[in-house]
């Protein structure tokens, strides 16, 4: 695809989100920001046996962290929760079309994706400690 159609995804997913706003009761709810632009993302989860039903962020900052985290939630909805771990930092920056940004680009890029992965971790040291600490290593988090 050519930069403008990625261009105009960016802006229609930061000017209209798909499943932004919170989940009531979420299983997950974490947060996280970036200090040197002040992006910031929450994302909710909602898992079901270890299917995620339902996904919703909320944030702000800049259209790329913004639609990032829209086409993330998108990605990542009615699938295994342990498969986020496998989600690529080319990956996201594939889906979004920017493969060529500099390092403080990147991190508004990747800022929905650290906090999924977070999120996972989480969920899991709250229902089985014992997996989470091997999921915590595959999905190179911290």
């Amino acid at each position: 695809m050519s930069e403008d159609i990625y261009r105009e995804m960016i802006l229609d997913h930061y000017r209209n989100p798909r499943n932004k706003g919170k989940i009531e009761t979420p299983d997950v709810r974490i947060h996280d920001s970036n200090p040197l632009c002040g992006d910031e993302i929450s994302i909710d989860l909602k898992v079901e046996g270890d299917t995620i039903k339902d996904i919703k962020f909320d944030g702000r900052g800049c259209a790329i962290s913004q639609a990032s985290a829209s086409m993330l939630t998108e990605m990542v909805s009615n699938k295994p929760l342990a498969t986020i771990k496998d989600i690529t930092k080319n990956e996201i920056l594939e889906n979004i079309g920017l493969t060529n940004l500099g390092p403080a680009r990147i991190k508004c890029a990747l800022l929905s994706l650290k906090v999924l992965k977070l999120g996972m971790i989480k969920y899991y040291i709250d229902k089985d400690p014992n997996s989470a600490e091997k999921l915590k290593e595959d999905s190179k988090v911290l």
